[in-house]
């Protein structure tokens, strides 16, 4: 590891973000050199601090988490980014790492493991649960495509960034900009979840995505 290990954390709660950095801060050989709530914010401390590695929610006051993956891998491609969520790890843990991060973290766990976590991504190796990994596993030896357990997996990672973002009171137009899209495709995108979760209507979507993001489904 580097000698003084720099963290950008992105979370747009401020309690988690102190929480994490007192953390980190505890460590020797790493410190918090910024945090940011939005993907905005953290290209913006991206270019202004250089931290080392990031850790990134998925949940941001923009867009998805899984957008500032995409920025980092595109523009700073050599920083490392691990990923924590409230979500289920399999919704999410296979998503992250095809997108470029190292590692996925569940924040309930994260008291106990983020450290290691921190550590094995700076180190170049990817951090998952030992349950993730055998699944991942299971998947590339046996190739296995079993119908999922959660619905919400069967969504590509845009319906899921739509979805989510739905959760959150976003409109059409608002959710279109953020994601540099039009009206129109986000319409389709809604068409798409509401199929694909079986739901009859906007008032099902709304409240089904308000539920998820929440963290109860």
């Amino acid at each position: 590891m580097h000698p003084e290990t720099k963290i950008l954390i992105v979370d747009d709660h401020p309690v988690f973000r102190k929480g994490l950095a007192q953390l980190i801060e505890e460590e020797p050989d790493m410190t918090v050199c910024g945090e940011a709530a939005s993907v905005a914010a953290a290209m913006r401390e991206i270019e202004a601090k250089s931290p080392h590695m990031a850790i990134v929610d998925l949940s941001l006051e923009d867009t998805s988490g899984m957008e500032l993956i995409r920025h980092i891998h595109d523009r700073v491609n050599h920083m490392p980014v691990l990923v924590v969520s409230m979500h289920d790890e399999s919704v999410y843990a296979e998503r992250v790492l095809r997108a470029g991060a190292l590692g996925y973290i569940n924040k309930q766990e994260m008291t106990y493991n983020v450290i290691q976590a921190i550590r094995q991504v700076m180190a170049g190796r990817i951090y998952a649960s030992a349950s993730m990994v055998e699944t991942l596993l299971g998947k590339l030896i046996y190739k296995t495509s079993k119908v999922p357990d959660n619905p919400v997996e069967a969504l590509s990672n845009r319906e899921l960034e739509v979805f989510q973002l739905i959760g959150k009171g976003f409109g059409r137009r608002e959710i279109a900009d953020m994601l540099h899209l039009s009206v129109k495709t986000i319409g389709a995108y809604r068409e798409h979840i509401k199929k694909k979760l079986n739901l009859k209507n906007s008032t099902e979507l709304l409240t089904h995505a308000i539920v998820w993001v929440e963290g109860r489904v």
